[in-house]
C-alpha cells in the first residue's frame, strides 16, 4: 500500500485467521519512563517488529505516539508506519489499535478507521458503545467494516463485555457468523491482581450458537506467561509484550519485547507437546 494513496484496495474473501503469537510492544500508556527498551517512535516499532518477528512472533499490535510521547490516532501516520513494515517485515500480521485511551471520541475513532481502511483492527466494543444511544452508529460501523474488508478483532475486558457482545451478535447489531475475539485479563493498574478466571469469559460465548469465534488472550502483569499457556490449552491465541506486562513469569524484568516474546513463544511450545 502506497503512503500517498488515500483509497487502499479492499481486501475481500473471509475474515484472516489470527496469528498464533501477537507482540503488543508499547499500549498507548506506557512510556520510556517505565522502560528504556519500550517503543516509542516509528523507527523504535519497526526496530521490535524485526526483534519480535525473530523471536517467534507472527503479528504485531501498534500504537502510534506523537511528537510528545502521547498516544495517537492519526490514519496518515498509521498508513506510512503500515507501508515501512510491510517491506521491514514481509508477512507479518498487521494490526492498527483504534483504542480511544481517553484522547479521543467514538467517532473520531470511527472517523479515522473510515480513512486508513486498515486489513486489521482492534476495536474496544464498550468505546464504540458508551451508551444505548450510540449503536445505531456502532452498527453502521460494523456492518461498513465487514462490506469494506476490514478485520475487526473485538476487544472485550470482562465477562459483562462478552455478555453484551453476545447479546448484540443475536440481536444483528454486528454483522457475520464468524468473529475475531480479544480477551483481556486483569488490568493496568492492578496488573493479574484480580483476574477474573478464563471460564468466566467462555462460558458466555457458548450462548452465541450458530456463531464461531477465533480468539486471543492478552492478559496483565506476571502472570502473563502462565496466562496465555492456559487460553492455548483451550483452544486461544496470544498476545504478549509491554503493553500488558514488562515481566517474565520468574519475576524479572525484561530486557525487551523480543525477550517476553521469546519466553511465550517457548511456553506454547512446550504446553504444545503436552
Amino acid at each position: 500500500m502506497s503512503a500517498t494513496n488515500d483509497t487502499p484496495p479492499v481486501r475481500t474473501g473471509p475474515l484472516t485467521p489470527l496469528p498464533r503469537l501477537m507482540v503488543a510492544p508499547n499500549g498507548a500508556r506506557r512510556g520510556k519512563a517505565d522502560h528504556p527498551a519500550l517503543p516509542v517512535t516509528d523507527d523504535d516499532i519497526v526496530a521490535a517488529a524485526r526483534a519480535c518477528r525473530s523471536a517467534g512472533a507472527d503479528g504485531i499490535h501498534l500504537h502510534i505516539r506523537d511528537a510528545a510521547g502521547a498516544h495517537l490516532l492519526d490514519a496518515s501516520r498509521y498508513r506510512a508506519l503500515l507501508d515501512r513494515l510491510e517491506t521491514a517485515v514481509p508477512g507479518m500480521y498487521l494490526q492498527v489499535t483504534s483504542e480511544a485511551a481517553g484522547r479521543y471520541s467514538a467517532q473520531e475513532q470511527r472517523d479515522m478507521m473510515r480513512a486508513l481502511r486498515p486489513a486489521h483492527v482492534s476495536v474496544g466494543m464498550r468505546e464504540m458503545v458508551r451508551s444505548p444511544d450510540d449503536w445505531p452508529q456502532a452498527s453502521a460501523f460494523y456492518h461498513w467494516a465487514a462490506s469494506s474488508g476490514v478485520d475487526v478483532q473485538h476487544i472485550l475486558y470482562d465477562p459483562d463485555d462478552v455478555s453484551s457482545f453476545v447479546d448484540a451478535l443475536l440481536a444483528g447489531k454486528i454483522p457475520g457468523r464468524h468473529h475475531l475475539i480479544q480477551l483481556v485479563q486483569g488490568t493496568y493498574a492492578q496488573g493479574s491482581e484480580g483476574a477474573i478466571d478464563l471460564d468466566r469469559y467462555l462460558v458466555e460465548l457458548e450462548r452465541a450458537e450458530n456463531h464461531s469465534f477465533d480468539w486471543m488472550l492478552c492478559a496483565f502483569g506476571m502472570a502473563e506467561t502462565a496466562s496465555l499457556v492456559a487460553a492455548a490449552r483451550r483452544g486461544g491465541k496470544a498476545r504478549a509484550g509491554f503493553e500488558n506486562s514488562l515481566w517474565h513469569a520468574d519475576g524479572t524484568l525484561a530486557t525487551d519485547n523480543a525477550a517476553r516474546i521469546r519466553e511465550v513463544d517457548a511456553a506454547l511450545r512446550d504446553a504444545a507437546r503436552t
